[in-house]
């Protein structure tokens, strides 16, 4: 059973994706178009989870199946779309010591703008970022072995957040 767990925002956290960023590029060789940093722990003094979110830009997602031999040597899972259509998901490390999860999506999918826009909001709102934070701890104490739990606890505040980076993006 899985333990969730908010840190406190690690500096290394940064590191930890290059190191891993580095790693699977060549994995992905002409395929990829981008490859970023998403998640709680790209966003500074956020705290989080400490699983680095990954997300590789493909040109073609259909093809992102036939790497699994490579992931699976890098020491991931894969799970295939794992409800949500379009994506390809990978985890590293188990239940229990889970280190990093990446997330593939094709190019033009809305859900890429979406992590990247999610995360610069955030980086560039602190006080939305604090809000976050308080709800994500508070999420976690509240179901500490309940994951389904812990994201339903942060949807409603996720959803705010979104209409207001759109908003910000619009008008930036």
């Amino acid at each position: 059973m899985r333990h969730i767990i908010i840190v406190d925002y690690d500096p290394l956290w940064k590191q930890q994706f290059e190191q891993e960023a580095h790693a699977l590029r060549p994995i992905f060789g002409t395929q990829l178009v981008a490859l970023h940093h998403i998640g709680s722990t790209a966003i500074p003094n956020m705290p989080a989870k400490p699983i680095i979110d990954i997300m590789p830009v493909v040109k073609d997602i259909s093809q992102v199946d036939s790497l699994n031999p490579q992931f699976i040597t890098l020491g991931y899972d894969p799970m295939g779309e794992l409800g949500l259509v379009g994506r390809r998901y990978f985890r590293k490390g188990g239940d229990e010591h889970r280190t990093h999860h990446v997330h593939v999506f094709a190019v033009g999918n809305p859900e890429v703008e979406k992590h990247i826009l999610f995360r610069d909001y955030l980086i560039q709102h602190p006080d939305d970022a604090t809000t976050y934070a308080a709800i994500k701890r508070q999420a976690a104490q509240d179901n500490p072995h309940n994951i389904e739990g812990y994201m339903d606890q942060k949807h409603d505040l996720i959803q705010h957040i979104m209409a207001k980076a759109s908003a910000w993006h619009r008008h930036k």
